[in-house]
């Protein structure tokens, strides 16, 4: 898989023996070479190590009220995540500014592209329009500056994998097509539900932890066997105590020591 937006170098040999100008022509010594910039971007191998678990904690549809709380209590708690932004929720100067500290913080966060419309709440329509929809995410990539071709599909579960589709019938063409441009597809295996009126947790911390283990013991309800992806909501989390509810959530999975906190671009089998 290829990181986007990587810093292209373009280099071309200029002939100097006989300009007044040239560092050979004025001392004999040899050019120095340019060194290109190592960008952070750039795919490198991953080695998993088999006796341990591995844990991706992802935020779906930010920025938002909520987003910055997340990330300052994952970087406090010294946690890897992940978090899937919608482009029409960074509409201003703030929240493009959230945006930017997210991606520069890599490698400790991720920022994914989770469209540009959310789909407008009509994911049927939506998604019974392939072509629309695959649009609708290319416009997130560039206006997010999403650093690699990952995403998560508003409103459904579904993958899309170097090796695997899996995908309903109201998806499958749109997850085809974002597979023949490159894109991977990120479904989720557990999920922190949050009430819908008044976007607050449902489950307590201790619950979702005992879900996540619960899920690590039994490989054939996780996609993939020793690693959970664990789907939130930023706003669930933007009062304080309901922040402290996803602190004692980290703080639980993080006493086991065989739990690895990791970013999704370190999911198995990516393009």
């Amino acid at each position: 898989m290829r990181a986007v937006g990587i810093l292209l170098l373009a280099s071309c040999v200029i002939s100097c023996q006989n300009s007044p100008f040239s560092e050979v022509a004025t001392n004999n010594k040899k050019p120095k070479k340019s060194v290109a910039p190592i960008d952070k971007f750039e795919r490198k191998p991953f080695v998993y190590d088999s006796t341990k678990n591995y844990i991706y904690l992802t935020f779906d549809d930010g920025p938002q009220n909520g987003t910055q709380a997340c990330y300052n209590l994952c970087k406090q708690l010294g946690v890897k995540a992940t978090f899937f932004m919608v482009g029409k929720h960074a509409s201003s100067p703030k929240t493009n500014a959230i945006v930017a500290e997210i991606r520069e913080a890599y490698p400790n966060f991720l920022l994914c592209n989770h469209s540009t419309t959310h789909a407008s709440g009509h994911y049927k329509y939506f998604y019974q329009h392939p072509q629309m929809a695959t649009e609708d995410f290319y416009a997130a990539q560039k206006s997010l500056n999403v650093p690699y071709k990952i995403i998560r599909l508003p409103g459904n579960n579904a993958w899309v994998l170097k090796d695997a589709i899996k995908a309903s019938h109201l998806v499958d063409s749109t997850c085809i097509l974002l597979n023949n441009a490159g894109y991977n597809v990120i479904g989720w295996d557990v999920e922190w539900n949050f009430n819908h009126k008044t976007a607050n947790p449902v489950q307590k911390p201790q619950r979702m932890a005992y879900v996540v283990h619960g899920a690590l013991a039994k490989p054939k309800r996780l996609f993939t066997k020793n690693h959970v992806v664990i789907l939130a909501h930023d706003r669930m989390f933007r009062n304080a105590n309901y922040t402290d509810s996803l602190a004692k959530f980290i703080t639980i999975l993080k006493q086991n020591p065989k739990n690895v906190f990791e970013t999704i671009d370190h999911y198995p089998r990516l393009e």
